[in-house]
């Protein structure tokens, strides 16, 4: 199981630690945060954005495909209330040449990334627990 550890640092702001990675998560100041980095669901959409574009330029790779700029653009908008779906729009901007059918692929490869099909579960599972330290 992949694991990831946010600590507050001060207000809203926290330190997610990823094996040896570290990013910085706020919220805006209108939302009483400090603006120090992205707010979470912006370090979703940005998951969403680099999977998406992994996924389609280790696919390209392998078909041999000359590949140049690979651009990812997702726009979310969270649901107005619970129980609401959110909104994910992903635009995809490829510089090569490529057949019709290769197009058809790559759409369908683009749904394989892994953060696509866990946002696309069904069931998704989510075990909350509380320590108290």
């Amino acid at each position: 199981m992949r694991n990831a550890v946010a600590r507050r640092v001060k207000g809203h702001e926290h330190e997610i630690q990823i094996r040896g990675h570290r990013l910085i998560a706020d919220e805006m100041q209108k939302d009483g945060g400090g603006d120090a980095g992205p707010r979470p669901t912006e370090l979703l959409a940005a998951s969403l954005a680099s999977c998406t574009a992994a996924t389609i330029e280790m696919y390209l790779d392998r078909k041999e495909v000359e590949l140049g700029e690979v651009e990812v653009s997702v726009d979310y908008e969270p649901p107005a209330k619970v129980g609401e779906a959110p909104r994910i729009d992903v635009k995809i901007k490829i510089d090569a040449e490529l057949t019709d059918e290769l197009r058809e692929r790559v759409m369908v490869i683009a749904h394989k990334c892994p953060v696509h099909r866990t946002l696309l579960a069904q069931d998704v599972e989510v075990n909350d627990s509380l320590e108290l330290i």
